[in-house]
């Protein structure tokens, strides 16, 4: 099953904090448009993202896949565009192994750059980036002696 979770609260709580009130009412990723791609990911606060400057964005979501799936995260064509706000690692790759990870439950991050040379104002509830899932192919020879994950987060 493909799907958006919220993280538990006491995976919340150590990421973002205890607000237990932000917690019950941020929303999961979403669609805006019957044939967007994309799901949108939203800030949980306000904040400015000065010129030069780096921020890592909790989302207090992890996703669930098909085991042959993967979610790309990537910018908002906007922020790039109209902003100079980029993602430091372009694209992030969370694959279905992260989902429920020990060290973190699969918690999503966004962490942006600011490129430009204005400030970039998001307002609590507005898009920080998007994901997409996609299909992807492996060879028909892998080795498979595969490890379990360990996560870098």
């Amino acid at each position: 099953m493909r799907k958006f979770e919220k993280i538990s609260f006491e995976q919340f709580k150590k990421d973002v904090g205890d607000d237990i009130e932000l917690y019950k009412e941020y929303s999961l990723p979403k669609r805006e448009t019957k044939y967007a791609a994309g799901y949108d990911f939203y800030s949980l606060f306000d904040f400015t993202l000065k010129p030069g400057e780096i921020l890592k964005l909790s989302t207090g979501v992890k996703a669930d896949m098909m085991s042959d799936e993967v979610l790309l995260l990537v910018d908002r064509s906007g922020m790039g565009f109209k902003y100079n706000i980029r993602m430091c690692n372009q694209v992030g790759v969370i694959d279905k192994d992260y989902y429920n990870n020990k060290n973190n439950e699969g918690h999503i991050f966004f962490r942006l750059q600011n490129e430009g040379n204005k400030d970039w104002v998001i307002k609590k509830g507005e898009g920080i980036g998007q994901g997409i899932f996609m299909k992807y192919l492996t060879c028909d020879d892998e080795y498979n002696n595969f490890k379990e994950r360990e996560s870098n987060y």
